[in-house]
């Protein structure tokens, strides 16, 4: 490394700390020990299912319900727990949990399913360069990419206890059954198609009237967030009417069962006095051969001769202390992905970039204009957007 790249790898770090940044499993345990911990309370022995049991506190059962619940941060529940009684009352006596880098959907979704770090799912964003085709693949539409158990080689947590002869059942909208999303992270269930919160209460209820493991997952959350913020009345009506349901599972649900209810990510609002376009800012755009990622978290893949270290310092000197950026391999060695397999190294930005506060950097270039106008957002490694709950009501 050159004097100047020591300069700017120690610039990183110093930045990092700054903003109060989170890295996945630094601070607390990350989404990823979730499953492995269910597995570990039946007792089927898979990799680091003893370990993750005893780090959640998860007690030993026959049945263990797990809800995922989109985009209800830690710090979110918390500061608007006025509107959830039931989860206000589980929430004082648990820890949260770290999500992933990025801190969105497709990235947490694949940790929480593998039980592995994004280095190695190589689920690294809302948005991918497929190093294959060089084309900008959506992860969670499952566009402009190869089929899902190629992108995604890991077997699921949901496969392992399934091939020990575990009952696992999903219960979700019949859209994701197959899904590219689904295989990739969450493949090994039988799938029970449900609509409405009630009725995927109602078909989580029935399939743990026998042993075994219920996992449900619930979206409204998170689309309140996006199109209203989190601080709006829109998203305290999600958050009551989730609230609700929630008891009625707790109280339906066998005596011998275990609850445990997580997220994926936060959430953060926009500042759009602190928001930049790659589009239209030259100093930004230069060099930069495709934006992948979203605006709270980017992957900068460069043009061919572009010098990654020259890109930091025009990023850094553009947004200062609105972003943390660093190199791949800073970003890396930073265990910002974990373990980085050597097939997924390349979907990996050659610069890769951390909003920090309420910022963000867009490419109207490559964005729709809905995803402009989104109002909450997440992605990067706030505690808003890192931490989220991990509730046990046993």
């Amino acid at each position: 490394m050159t004097d100047l790249g020591r300069l700017e790898s120690a610039a990183s770090v110093d930045a990092f700390e700054a903003a109060d940044l989170l890295t996945p499993n630094s601070s607390y345990p990350c989404l990823g020990s979730v499953l492995p911990a269910v597995a570990g309370a039946l007792a089927v022995d898979l990799p680091g299912a003893a370990h993750a049991q005893q780090v959640l506190g998860l007690p030993s059962a026959s049945r263990v319900c797990v809800v995922l619940v989109d985009g209800l941060g830690y710090a979110n529940l918390s500061e608007r727990a006025g509107h959830a009684p039931f989860l206000r009352r589980e929430l004082g006596g648990s820890t949260p949990l770290t999500s992933t880098f990025p801190s969105t959907t497709a990235t947490a979704m694949g940790t929480f399913g593998v039980g592995v770090p994004p280095g190695r799912t190589g689920m690294l964003g809302y948005t991918v360069r497929d190093p294959a085709t060089g084309l900008l693949g959506n992860l969670v539409s499952w566009t402009n990419l190869p089929p899902a158990r190629e992108w995604q080689r890991e077997p699921t947590v949901f496969e392992g206890l399934t091939g020990a002869g575990t009952t696992v059942t999903s219960i979700g909208p019949a859209r994701f059954a197959g899904s590219g999303l689904t295989e990739a992270a969450l493949r090994g269930p039988v799938y029970a198609r449900a609509e409405s919160l009630a009725d995927r209460i109602d078909a989580t209820v029935d399939a743990l009237r026998k042993p075994g493991v219920a996992y449900l997952y619930w979206g409204d959350v998170d689309k309140a967030g996006h199109h209203y913020g989190w601080g709006s009345l829109q998203w305290g009506d999600a958050l009551a009417e989730l609230d609700a349901e929630l008891g009625r599972l707790a109280r339906s649900l066998p005596k011998d069962a275990v609850l445990l209810v997580t997220a994926d990510h936060g959430m953060v609002d926009v500042d759009l006095s602190q928001r930049w376009d790659i589009a239209t800012n030259p100093a930004l755009g230069d060099g930069v051969e495709l934006a992948a990622g979203e605006p709270r978290a980017l992957h900068l893949h460069l043009e061919r001769g572009a010098d990654p270290d020259g890109v930091v310092g025009r990023w850094r000197d553009v947004l200062g202390s609105a972003a943390v950026v660093a190199t791949r391999e800073e970003a890396s060695g930073q265990g910002w992905f974990g373990e980085v397999a050597d097939h997924v190294a390349p979907i990996i930005g050659d610069v890769v970039v951390a909003m920090t506060g309420r910022a963000t950097v867009v490419d109207s270039a490559t964005q729709t204009p809905a995803s402009l106008e989104l109002i909450g957002v997440h992605g990067s490694l706030t505690r808003h957007e890192m931490l989220v709950p991990c509730i046990v009501v046993a």
